[in-house]
């Protein structure tokens, strides 16, 4: 398996609103063609006004398929539309379990 970190700088005063659209329109769809949905946080303490989210597929082939699929769908695309313009910044990393880590 690996992991997916995704992390989106929201910018200033739209953290709520891009959680919303995220939890209302973003998340079935990502929970239907995705992998397995990990979490999704948001900070507290440190740089705010960033969304984590994780992901975990079993390979990058995987994550790839999965991925091209859903940006080829239509409620996808229309869901990026709604969040046009609410983010400064995302980065993706691409994480590998330990032998020891609880998420394997």
């Amino acid at each position: 398996m690996i992991i997916e970190e995704r992390d989106y700088r929201v910018k200033a005063g739209k953290l709520g609103q891009f959680v919303s659209l995220y939890e209302k329109h973003g998340l079935p769809i990502q929970l239907e063609l995705l992998g397995k949905f990990l979490g999704y946080f948001t900070t507290e303490i440190g740089e705010l006004n960033h969304v984590v989210a994780l992901w975990g597929y079993e390979s990058l082939d995987d994550r790839q398929q999965r991925r091209d699929r859903m940006m080829a769908d239509p409620r996808w695309q229309e869901y990026l539309k709604m969040v046009d313009g609410l983010l400064d910044v995302q980065t993706t990393r691409i994480l590998r379990p330990t032998s020891f880590s609880p998420i394997r």
